[in-house]
């Protein structure tokens, strides 16, 4: 049986300690090593080369984006799987678009962060069942907004008033408003910020 060297990084030691005990029922993992900030898990997984990383995003030091981002020219053979408390879409993206080949939400349990381990060190991709529906709820929302329903939702993130977007757009402003009404009534969002933070995670504009 081929044994899974596996490197986990997250700053808490006590999260640590318990998801090392809670693999260690899995014999084909093996627990090569581990680290707490960005740059411990630059030098670890440079200096093992591990199968599989297990990735936190929110580390002290560094944006776990970035540090997916050096793995991938420090170890390049090193599969990566992201394990942390954000499912939003932006954030499972983000990690994908880093090198990531799975995303775990921390609150699934032991036995389907195993499962993951396994099917990314196969050549797999995972997801976890919040992580799935996330991205699955973020297209399903981006799908019922009309092509000019996306164009005004678009401007108002970019901070662009009625008037402004209706002379961008050539329409009047009270067929903008109407458009905003429409938007906010088919996500089910209240505020600019909320359409903002929408935007954002569907990818019709940039963080």
């Amino acid at each position: 049986m081929k044994c899974i060297r596996l490197v986990v990084a997250d700053d808490h030691r006590m999260f640590r300690e318990a998801l090392r005990l809670s693999l260690a029922a899995a014999r084909d993992i093996v627990w090569a090593g581990e680290a707490a900030t960005g740059a411990e898990t630059l030098a670890v997984v440079e200096r093992l080369q591990p199968d599989i990383v297990v990735l936190d995003i929110a580390l002290p030091d560094m944006n776990g984006v970035e540090v997916a981002r050096q793995l991938r020219l420090c170890s390049p053979q090193s599969r990566l799987l992201a394990l942390s408390g954000y499912d939003e879409r932006m954030f499972i993206e983000a990690m994908l678009s880093a090198g990531a080949q799975g995303y775990v939400v921390k609150s699934a349990g032991g036995d389907e962060l195993i499962e993951a381990i396994r099917k990314v060190a196969s050549g797999g991709q995972y997801f976890s069942g919040d992580a799935q529906h996330s991205l699955s709820q973020e297209k399903a929302a981006e799908a019922v907004l009309s092509p000019r329903e996306q164009q005004v939702l678009r401007l108002l993130a970019g901070g662009l008033r009625s008037v402004q977007i209706g002379a961008e757009l050539g329409i009047a402003a009270a067929t903008v408003e109407v458009h905003r009404r429409n938007i906010k009534e088919k996500l089910g969002l209240r505020s600019v910020v909320e359409l903002t933070r929408y935007a954002i995670r569907a990818g019709l504009v940039s963080a």
